[in-house]
């Protein structure tokens, strides 16, 4: 018998290079890279978002970020690494579960991979329609919203910026 939808093997997801238009420029690439299985929607999830995404060794995924709204979890499925949480780093590893409630910058976090293998982890967050992210290490700042599908297809509004500056790219300064 088929399984579902909403039933999904972790072994199974097949983790994708990120598209080309959210791929990492100049500098930025040096430091930043990630596959990631995004199955939420996939699997009919309506309030949570939810993806496995893998970082390789000596990289990091995202900006250090801190949201307003968002509340994430992560659980640490393979390899070891570092967490920088607000002004503080601590060492990671398979097993780990990290809570990231929504707040200020002392919230901020990201995850550095700092071993020889795959940083592998299951990320599990609240789908605000509204979030806000401050981004400490470039005075960054971005709206994200959902928006109504089209043709069936997921929609969002996202805007990248500098307090008392107009908007910037997301890798700027990275």
């Amino acid at each position: 018998m088929d399984r579902p939808k909403n039933i999904v093997n972790i072994h199974d997801l097949e983790l994708q290079p990120r598209p080309p238009q959210f791929a990492p420029t100049g500098p930025a690439a040096d430091r930043y890279d990630a596959r990631a299985a995004l199955v939420s929607r996939q699997m009919g999830a309506k309030k949570l978002g939810f993806n496995v995404t893998a970082i390789p060794p000596g990289k990091r995924a995202f900006p250090l970020h801190n949201h307003q709204t968002t509340e994430e979890m992560f659980f640490i499925l393979e390899g070891e690494g570092q967490l920088r949480l607000g002004r503080d780093t601590y060492p990671v590893r398979a097993g780990d579960l990290v809570s990231c409630p929504p707040g200020g910058r002392d919230s901020a976090h990201q995850f550095v991979n700092t071993g020889a293998m795959e940083l592998k982890f299951l990320a599990v967050s609240t789908r605000e329609q509204v979030d806000l992210c401050d981004y400490p290490d470039t005075g960054k700042f971005a709206v994200l919203a959902d928006m109504a599908p089209e043709a069936g297809q997921p929609r969002m509004l996202s805007f990248v910026g500098r307090e008392g500056e107009g908007g910037v790219g997301y890798w700027d300064g990275e």
